[in-house]
């Protein structure tokens, strides 16, 4: 069996398409991975990229990707709704087929080293390819972001894993890791109330009581002139979507806010979409059809999940074919 990894690195410029484009170039039209999307956000200013296939093959590319980066980003005069510590500011490798945790968490720390040689970028690693305590999660290591990283990176505590103990000048510091399937989703709210967003991001997010697996916080978007919360699903089948939609809604009524939509960044497994759709189609008493195609199930998500800009395209089994 082939071995597939999901890659999803996040660069810090959501604005400039001219830099946008040159800054993937080294990831297309490449043998053994497919670039199967990069989808800036202006308010982020921040654009998210996905990687489908042999995590062999994505190596030199991804090399050359945060070099052009390095080029191109200059953190000092970065600003966006997302934390963020570097021009690269995220690189996680993500098992889906043919390879385990151990062997992502391996490439993760083979990726960083490289980095960390090559480019002098300094280089930590977290979620499962983690080493030091505290690093597991990425906002511990991202807090006080590019700017407080120039002291923080100094203290013993936070040393990187590989690099020397200073950021890059103007690219910063980034991450390396392995984790299991995230998902990227954002819930829009039809106010532009700031304090609205981080009352509900707080009700839901695991460190301030609300679900566990669940990374949240608020956003203003000024493109589309309303707030929205944002998270990070870490275990979707213990907290699946429906159930954190449904408690925004519940949280939003308390305001008379509505919630007109959401949308998935990056990919989705399909599992993801079908255990929502079902908890739907049983509070509505009908009966889901376990044999309905991808483009059906994409379909269902837009009416029945809200779920916005969103194609077959986005769910990761449509595109593993192409990967393979």
């Amino acid at each position: 069996m082939k071995r597939v990894v999901q890659c999803v690195p996040n660069f810090s410029e959501g604005k400039d398409s001219d830099k946008i484009e040159q800054i993937v170039e080294p990831l297309k039209n490449q043998d053994g991975f497919a670039l199967v999307s990069y989808e800036p956000d202006k308010d982020y200013n921040r654009t998210v990229v996905t990687l489908l296939g042999d995590p062999d093959a994505m190596r030199a590319p991804l090399i050359k990707f945060v070099k052009k980066a390095q080029e191109l980003i200059d953190m000092n005069n970065h600003t966006g709704e997302h934390p963020r510590m570097g021009a690269v500011d995220v690189l996680p490798f993500i098992p889906i087929s043919g390879i385990d945790m151990e062997a992502c968490s391996q490439i993760a720390h083979e990726t960083g080293k490289e980095i960390a040689e090559t480019l002098d970028i300094p280089v930590f690693l977290y979620g499962e390819a983690s080493v030091k305590k505290g690093r597991k999660r990425l906002p511990n290591i991202r807090k006080g972001e590019f700017e407080g990283m120039k002291e923080k990176i100094q203290e013993d505590k936070w040393h990187p894993d590989y690099g020397a103990p200073q950021i890059h000048p103007t690219f910063g510091a980034m991450a390396v890791g392995a984790r299991l399937p995230l998902i990227a989703y954002n819930i829009d709210l039809n106010t532009e109330d700031m304090d609205v967003a981080k009352k509900i991001a707080r009700a839901i997010r695991g460190s301030s009581g609300g679900f566990k697996h669940i990374q949240a916080g608020p956003v203003y978007l000024q493109e589309r002139g309303h707030v929205q919360v944002t998270m990070n699903i870490l275990n979707y089948k213990q907290n699946p979507i429906y159930r954190i939609l449904e408690t925004v809604k519940m949280e939003a009524a308390r305001y008379g806010i509505a919630v007109p939509s959401s949308e998935i960044v990056g990919l989705v497994p399909k599992d993801t979409v079908v255990r929502s759709l079902k908890y739907y189609f049983d509070r509505n008493g009908i009966d889901y059809d376990e044999e309905a195609d991808l483009k059906t199930v994409a379909e269902l998500a837009k009416s029945h999940l809200g779920f916005r800009d969103f194609t077959v395209d986005k769910i990761i089994e449509a595109n593993l074919e192409g990967a393979s």
